[in-house]
């Protein structure tokens, strides 16, 4: 995208781009801060939404941004959302969660999902205020699932040939504004019911519908993996 004319930025909140973002702009967020949202060694995912009005009036031309998230990364499930978005109790609040019950770190869990879907509620809430100046719109999908204890499996990595769907199967959310629908001619009821219809979306379609979507013409390319392209209209 980036050779194709696209300014990028990549901004991270958890452990780097492992190599995704090696030759594009890129930030960290300031996890050594102390305030609301980090406390000096880590930070809540909604600190990437700080100055990102800024970052972006400060690209060019068509923009890509991507956040990446800590989200429910564990085993300290507990330092991903505030106290006050502990909303299933008990939770456990401990990196040794084998001293933890079960509830207590499938509640744990939970909450990191709830604050998760904050900050892509917040991040859509951020995307809208900027229509009057661009087309926006968000697409987030999870790197891997979790075990919580089903068959006493714990966490993820396991051999993907050996691993449960718990850890191999993510979501997948998009979300576009108006403006960015017209200009790229999505119908949005052919996606949802594409969503509906199929369960073989994977990792492999994120690269190719972002190419397809922003209309970079490359030979590295497969339309077949393409999301978008059969519900575009010319």
């Amino acid at each position: 995208m980036q050779r194709a004319g696209i300014d990028l930025m990549w901004k991270d909140n958890d452990g780097g781009d492992k190599g995704v973002a090696h030759k594009i702009n890129k930030m960290d967020v300031a996890r050594g801060k102390q305030n609301t949202l980090c406390n000096g060694n880590t930070c809540y995912d909604m600190a990437l939404l700080d100055n990102l009005d800024d970052q972006i009036a400060s690209m060019k031309g068509n923009r890509v941004v991507a956040l990446h998230l800590i989200g429910s990364h564990g085993p300290t499930y507990f330092q991903r959302y505030p106290k006050d978005k502990a909303f299933f109790q008990p939770d456990c609040p401990r990196a040794d969660i084998e001293n933890c019950s079960v509830e207590q770190i499938v509640n744990s869990y939970d909450n990191t999902i709830r604050y998760t879907d904050f900050v892509l509620d917040q991040t859509i809430a951020k995307l809208k205020t900027l229509e009057d100046k661009y087309n926006t719109a968000m697409i987030y999908v999870s790197d891997h699932g979790e075990s919580l204890g089903e068959n006493g499996l714990f966490l993820h990595g396991m051999p993907y040939g050996l691993a449960p769907d718990f850890q191999k199967r993510v979501p997948m959310m998009l979300w576009m504004s108006p403006g960015f629908k017209q200009a790229k001619h999505v119908n949005t009821d052919c996606l949802e019911q594409e969503a509906q219809q199929t369960a073989t979306h994977s990792h492999d379609n994120v690269f190719h519908s972002l190419l397809g979507i922003m209309d970079v013409e490359t030979n590295a390319y497969d339309g077949a993996l393409d999301i978008f392209k059969t519900c575009r209209t010319s």
